[in-house]
């Protein structure tokens, strides 16, 4: 079996883990350009873990400008299988207060100016992306965070929106129409991406407002949200130690797939695949294109 080694996208603070060993910040280039930050390197008991700030330090980028690809890229090209997303997001929902930690378990894609694909001209693909979060993955996650007893919530749609601004009331009442749990800004083309990379992924949607839809709750503002930011990141921290603590040392094979999303999904045959382009896809389909 492969050995397991979990990938944190998140914010700044969440790789100050207590125990931390061997800590380290490493650049690794890709072929589709810079990742956000360099990635962190640290070691909980022999488990292996590798952090990358979203926004890189300082939150410097905002959502759209985020190098999605890359990102993925250089978690997949140091060996990641599993990664977790932490992402601060809005609640459609009264029951899913601030503070809030929602394992959602589906998207909606409203996102419109970001690079999507790691396929393209030269060499097509479709994966498959009706479930797009690892459910064995969740299953982990969900218990590491019930045994910290954090809030938490199993199950969601997490409408993903462009940004920067947030929403307009007629917005987020017609997201919140649609069945819709949570919004954020991130997560898309982030978890597209992860499952063309075959890597397991699941979001971990931290609560921090009620979007602008509450009739008892003000706009968003950011002032608001860092303060509900700063109070989950202790319980983000406790997450992912007891995460890393309990988290079996060889990668469990996804029940639904993840891990083989490339199996059919290349449709280009090898001689009209475009060499530049398998060239760059090296780490992510270096499986199956070198088959």
């Amino acid at each position: 079996m492969t050995k397991a080694k979990l990938g944190i996208i998140g914010g700044s603070g969440v790789y100050e883990l207590p125990g931390l060993k061997n800590p380290r910040w490493e650049h690794v280039p890709t072929p589709w350009g810079e990742p956000s930050d360099q990635l962190h390197f640290g070691e909980i008991g022999d488990l292996e873990l590798v952090f990358l700030p979203r926004h890189g330090r300082g939150h410097r980028i905002p959502p759209s400008d985020i190098n999605y690809r890359a990102n993925i890229d250089a978690l997949k090209r140091v060996g990641v299988t599993d990664v977790i997303s932490i992402s601060a997001v809005g609640s459609f929902r009264e029951d899913l207060s601030p503070g809030t930690f929602v394992l959602v378990d589906q998207f909606f894609d409203r996102t419109f100016a970001r690079k999507k694909s790691f396929f393209g001209v030269g060499c097509v693909a479709h994966v498959a992306f009706s479930h797009p979060v690892s459910p064995g993955f969740a299953d982990h996650v969900e218990a590491a965070a019930r045994a910290e007893n954090i809030r938490v919530h199993r199950g969601g749609t997490y409408l993903a929106m462009e940004g920067p601004q947030f929403s307009t009331l007629a917005e987020s009442l017609l997201y919140k129409s649609w069945g819709c749990d949570v919004i954020g800004m991130t997560n898309m083309p982030e978890a597209k991406l992860a499952r063309e990379a075959e890597l397991c992924y699941c979001t971990v949607a931290m609560v921090t407002d009620y979007d602008c839809w509450h009739p008892d709750h003000g706009d968003v503002d950011v002032p608001s949200i860092l303060k509900i930011v700063a109070e989950n990141a202790d319980n983000a921290r406790r997450l992912v130690l007891r995460l890393a603590t309990d988290f079996p040392r060889e990668h469990q094979p996804c029940p639904i797939g993840s891990d083989r999303a490339l199996d059919t999904a290349i449709i280009t045959p090898p001689e009209a695949r475009d060499p530049d382009l398998v060239a760059k896809l090296d780490a992510v389909a270096g499986r199956v294109l070198k088959g």
